[in-house]
């Protein structure tokens, strides 16, 4: 599988990264207007219960992936990055334009529940193509070099869909009214969802694709090569991004809702922290890839495994006091530690990858570790909470997602080295 050497330049860049905006703009409203949404599809007596539905919901899309990696891994690795990359941007505006439109349960019963989890199935199944073909053709067209930095623009662009996807609904927000915002306000914020498909379609026209090279041992679909001959490492690819699953998560989902709930301190506020501290993680990325250029991936990212080991506690402790400020900090410790994880996860799971079966070696593995530990995470973290009683339970959910992630980085060199020699071999 060949690639261009030569420096890319930014408008490829930018064409293959803004799919992932819309990915991420898109379950980033979904997961901020989780309140709103449960009134309006979910309206049971029990909040709790109604909040779990919704976040269920989550779940589901993100449980669809692992049938999205089949479908777009084998159109990645047979057809093109550039044809899957078409196909799951387009789909996912599709969507979006579909729950902009979603009548809700007043008007149509269980119906609109049920309609929206199908449109979250097939956005599911769309997204599990986006990160994935477009992050591996950037990664295998960069310089060797920049590798690293290259394969960042892509979580730098997903940071910017959730970027936007927390500052749409605050600005909506702050020019309606609640009433307002629950009637139909938050259609406009799916609705704008469709805008950026549009416009990721549109500049995606004219990308380079990778070469093809067909393998001469390939036989039947790449997806079925992969579990048969690739199945250790698509469960290391799967325990390394546990950590940035599940931290994202319980930082920016789980702890917002939480605290939107809270009357002392409320939606606006949890909305602002989270879009201060997005545009850190935004800014923070392409400083990860080129320390990552520079000391290499192991090295980056162990240091933000253990930073992320030793601040969690603390960090969680500020983010339950009852001042914006002390919130802001805590989530801006696990900010930092966590974003180095984002950045580096697309270039790791590609060099990890066999050429002729990357993209499909690589949406398994990532689209397997969201499915389990991603979506699941407000689901777990809600019910250990209200299981234990202790809002430090979530804590300990992230040292454990840390602990599991940190001897698959240790081995990182070694099963980046086996993968080159089994690609020169073949």
């Amino acid at each position: 599988m060949s690639g261009s050497q030569q420096r890319l330049p930014p408008r490829s860049i930018i064409a293959a990264a803004s799919g992932n905006v819309l990915e991420w703009y898109d379950f980033t409203v979904y997961g901020f207007l989780t309140a709103t949404l449960a009134t309006q599809f979910f309206p049971l007596e029990n909040r709790v219960a109604s909040v779990l539905s919704t976040f269920a919901v989550l779940a589901v899309g993100y449980a669809a992936r692992p049938i999205g990696s089949v479908i777009f891994g084998h159109i990645g690795d047979r057809v093109g990055r550039k044809a899957a990359m078409m196909i799951s941007v387009l789909l996912m505006g599709g969507g979006s334009l579909a729950i902009a439109l979603l009548p809700t349960f007043h008007q149509i019963g269980i119906t609109a529940a049920v309609l929206l989890v199908l449109i979250r199935i097939i956005q599911g199944i769309a997204v599990a193509g986006e990160y994935t073909a477009s992050g591996v053709l950037l990664v295998e067209q960069a310089e060797p070099e920049r590798r690293a930095l290259t394969g960042a623009w892509i979580a730098c662009a997903m940071i910017s869909g959730c970027l936007i996807g927390s500052a749409v609904p605050a600005g909506i927000s702050l020019l309606l009214t609640a009433d307002q915002m629950a009637d139909w306000g938050w259609r406009v914020a799916f609705a704008f969802g469709t805008l950026v498909a549009l416009f990721s379609a549109i500049i995606r026209r004219h990308i380079t694709d990778t070469v093809l090279v067909k393998n001469q041992s390939d036989q039947g679909s790449p997806v079925w090569q992969s579990l048969r001959d690739h199945s250790a490492l698509i469960g290391q690819m799967i325990l390394l991004l546990i950590p940035t699953a599940v931290i994202y998560f319980v930082i920016y989902v789980y702890a917002v809702s939480y605290l939107s709930a809270d009357p002392n301190f409320g939606s606006s506020a949890a909305l602002n922290v989270t879009t201060l501290n997005l545009v850190v993680m935004a800014l923070f990325i392409p400083v990860c890839g080129l320390a990552a250029d520079r000391f290499g991936l192991r090295p980056a990212f162990l240091a933000g495994a253990v930073a992320t080991f030793i601040l969690a506690g603390p960090c969680w402790w500020l983010m339950l006091r009852p001042d914006t400020a002390s919130v802001f900090l805590g989530q801006f410790g696990l900010t930092l530690t966590s974003t180095v994880g984002w950045a580096l996860s697309i270039t790791a799971l590609t060099l990890m990858a066999p050429d002729h079966l990357r993209c499909s070696v690589v949406a398994l593995g990532y689209n397997l570790s969201m499915a389990l530990f991603g979506g699941t995470t407000p689901i777990v973290a809600t019910y250990l909470v209200n299981q234990t009683g202790r809002d430090y339970a979530p804590v300990y959910y992230i040292l454990l997602a840390v602990l599991v992630s940190i001897p698959i980085i240790w081995r990182l060199p070694k099963l980046i080295a086996t993968t080159r020699l089994k690609n020169a071999l073949a």
